[in-house]
């Protein structure tokens, strides 16, 4: 990869990073976390839409629709920025340490079935735009 895409791939993080942080700011500010169980709702909805797009771009790059180039920087970069795994992981072990057992259970489970069901039809919607 050549240093431009390199900036570029590091720009779509920035941008996946941001939009990240506003999504998960507004849907905590939108949603009363004491009526969910303190289940962690922004990181599922950033974890499920990432996983949509990055398939939907992964499959869009498998047919030649989009150029590697550009499957790096949103793929790579922006959905690289986007989505969050490791906060999803903290929140579950966070949960888990405050006797929420079934809500942890449920996050983690709950999210890692989802995100990839999401994938799997992003990819469906790319492969066959």
């Amino acid at each position: 990869m050549t240093l431009l895409g390199l900036l570029l791939v590091s720009l779509g993080g920035g941008v996946g990073a941001a939009l990240r942080c506003w999504l998960d700011g507004t849907v905590k500010a939108r949603v009363d976390g004491t009526a969910l169980g303190c289940f962690p709702l922004g990181t599922l909805v950033i974890n499920v839409t990432g996983s949509l797009v990055l398939g939907l771009v992964t499959g869009l790059g498998e047919t030649g629709a989009l150029g590697p180039s550009v499957v790096a920087v949103l793929g790579t970069g922006m959905m690289g920025g986007y989505t969050t795994f490791s906060t999803a992981s903290v929140e579950t072990v966070q949960l888990l340490r405050s006797g929420k057992t079934r809500t942890a259970v449920l996050n983690g489970l709950g999210m890692l079935v989802v995100s990839v069901g999401a994938a799997a039809l992003g990819l469906l919607i790319g492969r066959n735009t």
